[in-house]
């Protein structure tokens, strides 16, 4: 079978394939793997509930359910939800929204893939203009997102060590760089892999360098404010006309409902819709009907708040108590990137004898699924930095127990790869 450069670039592989690959597999073999390598949120108890009432209502409003499965939606997305998100967002911050102004998409990793290759690539006219990441490392699913190659340009991270074996990147604005080359900048917050929030003072920067340049700032707010908040600390919600805030149901826990919101200028939100109608003709209903009633009360808000971010931060208290007990201080040098959000811990094993890649493949066979650090780095060349290759994803979104022996398998196994270095040395 002969393919185009599309083609061919689509099917390559590439790391967020991988990952969904190892996932999909994992389920279907009926092994029991202890599945700490996705972003599949946890079940919450009350947010299930609530969605299943939501559903029994809709199911016997006759308008109700054709709406759901039997109307086309524009290609902007539905509107009732659109006008009520617009409305939430008004009365809490002042942002002076329109319906104009919010599009969706059926998921965010679609959204990412339009926006990308809006701002970023052939410009027809000489130009080829890349998205610039100030913060690497990032979110896997960026790094393949791009229809033509080397669309993206990341910066190395200032490291500082908050605790005796904890750290966190901080951008380094003296590295960061933007030209006429530069069609965007884009920045995830929380940040997917690491935890890392970004300061209200880094994002205001950030926003000041793509106001200077006329570009964009893209703030993808998958895990972030205003829902659904799984954030450990303060950050506030921001919107302006030159940011592209993007914002999803899936970790208020609808990952099946795909149900991406991007905020934005009116002409990026004109531009989106074209491009949704040719991809997509429509986007789905489902997740915005079922999360419409919350919207329109507000409770989506206060479940984010008061529900899904306390869940996700006692998970992360005991993943962090359980890792440090099994590492240990004396084994080897070990750190954890200061977890500021999202459902993830970032590992870090400086020098460590073997790549994070034969690490996650040891892992798996001793069932336990992770990830491997160095897909996280698109936009950073393949050998420049070993720390890339120091560093593995672990989630801790599914059952504490599980999260706990994977916790403890990781540990044994990295002080195992220790040891044997030292017995060959």
């Amino acid at each position: 079978m002969k393919l185009s450069a599309f083609g061919r670039k689509f099917t390559a592989d590439a790391g967020i394939t991988s990952l969904m690959d190892d996932l999909g597999n994992a389920m279907a073999s009926g092994d029991d793997m202890i599945m700490m390598g996705g972003g599949n949120p946890g079940h919450i108890p009350e947010i299930q509930h609530r969605v299943q009432a939501i559903l029994a209502e809709m199911s016997q409003n006759e308008d109700e359910v054709r709406r759901l499965v039997g109307i086309y939606d524009p290609p902007q997305g539905e509107k009732g939800f659109i006008s009520a998100l617009a409305e939430l967002l008004n009365r809490e911050y002042g942002w002076g929204l329109s319906p104009d102004n919010i599009a969706l998409t059926n998921g965010s990793q679609a959204a990412f893939f339009m926006l990308f290759n809006m701002f970023g690539g052939d410009y027809g006219d000489g130009q080829r203009k890349h998205i610039l990441l100030p913060l690497a490392p990032e979110y896997i699913g960026y790094a393949d997102a791009g229809i033509e190659p080397e669309l993206f340009r990341a910066v190395q991270p200032d490291i500082s060590f908050t605790d005796a074996h904890e750290f966190k990147y901080r951008v380094d604005f003296d590295a960061v760089e933007v030209t006429g080359e530069t069609g965007a900048i884009c920045v995830s917050r929380p940040t997917n892999p690491t935890g890392n929030v970004i300061t209200d003072d880094e994002l205001a920067r950030l926003e000041a360098l793509a106001a200077q340049h006329d570009i964009p700032l893209i703030v993808d707010g998958a895990y972030g404010t205003p829902f659904p908040s799984l954030l450990f600390v303060d950050a506030e919600p921001t919107w302006n006309e030159r940011i592209i805030l993007c914002l999803s149901l899936s970790k208020l826990g609808l990952p099946a409902a795909r149900t991406g919101i991007v905020i934005a200028s009116e002409p990026v939100i004109k531009a989106l819709s074209g491009i949704n109608a040719i991809l997509n003709l429509a986007t789905g209903s489902f997740g915005a009907m079922l999360a419409e009633p919350l919207v329109r009360s507000g409770e989506i808000l206060s479940l984010s708040r008061d529900v899904v971010c306390p869940f996700y931060k006692a998970k992360m208290e005991r993943a962090v108590e359980v890792f440090r007990e099994a590492m240990g201080e004396d084994s080897c040098r070990w750190y954890v990137h200061k977890p500021e959000g999202a459902m993830f811990l970032w590992l870090w094993f400086p020098d460590l004898p073997i790549s994070s890649l034969e690490l996650y493949q040891r892992l798996k066979q001793r069932g336990v699924l992770v990830v491997s650090g160095h897909y996280f780095f698109p936009g950073l060349p393949e050998n420049e930095w070993k720390h890339r290759h120091e560093c593995l994803r672990v989630t801790y979104s599914q059952d504490d127990e599980r999260v706990a022996a994977g916790l403890r398998i990781i540990a044994d196994e990295v002080k195992a790869v220790w040891q044997s270095a030292k017995g060959q040395g």
